[in-house]
């Protein structure tokens, strides 16, 4: 057993499979993070639709979470693969392709955290702030989603976590992620043990500098 092969190939792993620096379109981290920003978005207007009066706006909210919440995201990936070329009668690169299946996919469980979130706050301040004279988009902006969000962070950090490794799902299109640079090097080096390990130490230490992060924040937002 020899790790050179992960030394001579090291660039093309790093750059090209995890931040996207090379030939191909790809990288973990360039999909991976507008994904959670734009699923982030998408979730919060989901998880408002869930809880909202009127039933024109919660039933297809509701329909949306159930249904791609009981759907593999490697079949939403294929949908968007076959599907949206033959809708706008154009190809589209991998990378949209799997951002927007991820997006859509990742808003549906992101949704159901912001609802939880937001019933997790006391019915007494909510009341109290319609009190003093805050609209309900005011008291929801200034009162509710703050403390919400706070509720909400292990939760947020965990899905965060597991979309940035269901980011190798985006290989089965031929996007040059992390998992499938680990492949093109393996199809011509042989050495899957090797790579493979340091391909899952990669992953660790990405999802575990995550967990970091998301402790700071909480600690930082518990002192207020």
């Amino acid at each position: 057993m020899s790790f050179d092969v992960i030394a001579e190939n090291l660039e093309f792993l790093l750059l090209q499979g995890l931040f996207g620096f090379g030939p191909f379109i790809g990288g973990s981290l360039r999909l991976a993070l507008p994904a959670i920003f734009l699923g982030f978005i998408v979730g919060i207007l989901v998880g408002l639709g869930r809880l909202a009066r009127s039933l024109w706006i919660r039933l297809p909210t509701t329909v949306y979470v159930e249904f791609f919440r009981s759907v593999p995201l490697v079949m939403v990936i294929f949908w968007f693969w076959f599907i949206i070329p033959v809708l706008l009668q154009t190809p589209l690169p991998e990378y949209w392709v799997a951002l927007v299946a991820f997006v859509v996919f990742e808003a549906a469980y992101l949704g159901e955290i912001v609802r939880a979130g937001i019933q997790s706050i006391p019915r007494g301040q909510i009341e109290a702030a319609t009190s003093t004279g805050l609209t309900q988009t005011q008291t929801m902006r200034y009162v509710v989603l703050p403390q919400a969000l706070r509720n909400m962070i292990p939760a947020l950090l965990t899905q965060f976590i597991v979309l940035f490794k269901d980011t190798s799902l985006a290989s089965i299109i031929g996007y040059v992620d992390l998992t499938k640079a680990a492949q093109i090097v393996n199809n011509r080096e042989v050495r899957p043990f090797e790579i493979y390990l340091f391909i899952a130490v990669v992953y660790w230490l990405c999802a575990y500098g995550m967990s970091l992060c998301a402790r700071y924040l909480e600690r930082r937002l518990s002192a207020r």
